[in-house]
């Protein structure tokens, strides 16, 4: 297992706008930094781990801290704001900034967790992960099956006709 802190504006990937001529780009102007920071960051940190998975099903998780508004004071927390992102396509930024380092493509992932919180007071933003082999899909080598219990419960008794007079 792997875990690591890329700092830096989460930022989200998956909205584009057209420029012309059929060609299409990022929407952000923050995407390409924010993944090249990911790359740089995951590389380090796998040059200096010996986990490496790179045909396996992985599980990764993601904890986004973003952006704490200024007039979040004390334990009152505000409702995260609109403007960071939607969680999926924060996570699609994360998972292909990854693809070629921690794994060679993101299809490997078999389990995601995402979770988005703001920053407490005087934390960095940025991205924890998580990565580590995923084992569940070989605990299910046994067929789909009806359970015991149901298999050996009697059938429920038959209604009972009475004449009726």
């Amino acid at each position: 297992m792997t875990t690591f802190f890329v700092p830096g504006r989460p930022t989200a990937q998956g909205s584009k706008r057209h420029v012309g001529g059929g060609r299409m780009i990022e929407a952000s102007i923050y995407l390409k930094p924010w993944r090249k920071t990911i790359a740089e960051v995951a590389t380090h940190h796998r040059a200096r781990d010996a986990a490496l998975f790179p045909d396996q099903a992985l599980a990764v998780d993601l904890e986004f801290v973003v952006n704490r508004p200024k007039y979040a004071i004390g334990k009152l927390l505000p409702a995260i704001k609109r403007s960071t992102g939607d969680i999926d396509k924060l996570t699609r930024a994360v998972l292909d900034g990854l693809t070629g380092i921690c794994y060679r493509d993101d299809s490997q992932v078999t389990a995601l967790t995402a979770r988005k919180r703001l920053a407490a007071p005087g934390e960095e933003t940025g991205v924890w992960i998580t990565y580590r082999r995923d084992n569940t899909h070989l605990e299910q080598d046994t067929p789909c099956v009806t359970p015991p219990s149901a298999a050996t419960a009697s059938p429920p008794p038959s209604p009972t006709t009475t004449p009726v007079p």
